[in-house]
C-alpha cells in the first residue's frame, strides 16, 4: 500500500479510523481504500450516512454562528476530525476574523492535517488530546494561550459522544468540561440515535456493528440520555431537537429525510 507523504510516521494506514470514514462520507481526500471499505459496509445498512455526516456539519456552522452572534467568540471543538471545506474557523472567521478557535483531536492524522491548514493562523490551533482525559485539553499550552477560560467559550461537541462508551464516563468527561467554562459559555451537542433514522432500528444495528468490528463502537443513546450532557447548562430554543430542526435555514418539510437522524443542540451556562 502506497504512504502518502501527508501520513504522520508511525500511522498504521491498515486500520480504519472513524476520522478518516467521516472525511470520506463528506468527500473529502484524506482517506485511505480501509477507511473507504469500512465506509461502504456501512452504507450498504445506512445509505444515508453521508447525508447524516452533511447534516452534523451543517448544524455545527449554524451553532457557530448561533455563538457569534451572542457574543461568544472563542471555540474550543473536540472531536474536530480532518479539517474539511466550511470548519469552525471559517465560518467564525468569516464573522469575526478576531475569533479564537482551538481545534482537539486524538486521531493523529486529523491533528497533523488540521496543523498544517492552521498554519500561519494567529486565531486558530491545535491539540492532540483525548475528550476522555479533560484536564489533559484545559491544561495544554494551546488552550491556555489562545483561549481565556473567564470569558464565554462555545465548546463544540458534535457527532464526538457517541464514540465514547458509558465505561469511559462521557457524562463526567463533558461536567467536568464545562465545569471548566464561564458563565455564559455554550455547550453545543450533536450526537447519534436511532430516533429519526428513516429506516427500521434493525437494519441500522448493521452499521453500528461495521464500526463495533473495527473496534470504533457507535453508541446509540435515547433523547432522555443526550440530554443528560446539558446537565449545568440550559437549552436555548429550540431545545434538544431533531438535527435538522436545530435552528434550520431551510423550511420544515424541505429537508431531507436523514437530516433528522439523532439530536442536536445548545445549552448556555447559567
Amino acid at each position: 500500500m502506497e504512504r502518502p507523504a501527508w501520513v504522520p510516521q508511525g500511522i498504521d494506514i491498515s486500520v480504519p479510523s472513524v476520522s478518516r470514514i467521516y472525511d470520506y462520507y463528506l468527500g473529502g481526500s484524506h482517506n485511505f481504500e480501509v477507511d473507504r471499505e469500512a465506509a461502504r459496509k456501512a452504507m450498504e445498512f445506512t445509505p444515508g450516512l453521508p447525508k447524516i455526516m452533511q447534516a452534523n456539519r451543517a448544524f455545527m456552522r449554524r451553532a457557530v454562528r448561533f455563538a457569534i452572534g451572542e457574543g461568544v467568540t472563542q471555540f474550543l471543538d473536540i472531536g474536530s476530525g480532518i479539517p474539511t471545506f466550511g470548519n469552525v474557523h471559517e465560518v467564525a472567521h468569516a464573522a469575526d476574523p478576531d475569533a479564537k478557535v482551538v481545534y482537539v483531536d486524538h486521531d493523529p492524522v486529523a491533528v497533523a492535517h488540521s496543523r498544517a491548514v492552521l498554519e500561519g493562523n494567529d486565531n486558530a490551533t491545535v491539540v492532540a488530546a483525548d475528550l476522555r482525559s479533560p484536564r489533559q485539553i484545559l491544561d495544554s499550552p494551546e488552550v491556555r494561550d489562545t483561549i481565556d477560560l473567564d470569558l464565554p467559550v462555545c465548546l463544540l461537541l458534535v457527532s464526538v459522544l457517541h464514540f465514547v462508551e458509558d465505561a469511559d464516563k462521557p457524562f463526567a468527561a463533558v461536567a467536568e468540561l464545562t465545569d471548566a467554562l464561564a458563565p455564559g459559555s455554550l455547550i453545543a451537542v450533536c450526537h447519534a440515535a436511532y430516533a429519526g433514522i428513516p429506516l427500521p432500528q434493525e437494519r441500522v444495528a448493521g452499521t453500528v456493528g461495521v464500526y463495533k468490528d473495527i473496534r470504533n463502537p457507535l453508541v446509540m443513546r435515547t433523547e432522555e440520555e443526550i440530554a443528560g450532557f446539558f446537565d449545568g447548562s440550559d437549552l436555548v430554543e429550540p431545545g434538544l431537537v431533531p438535527m435538522g430542526r436545530w435552528r434550520p435555514e431551510c423550511p420544515a418539510g424541505e429537508e431531507d429525510p436523514y437530516s433528522l437522524s439523532g439530536f442536536a443542540g445548545v445549552g448556555r451556562k447559567a
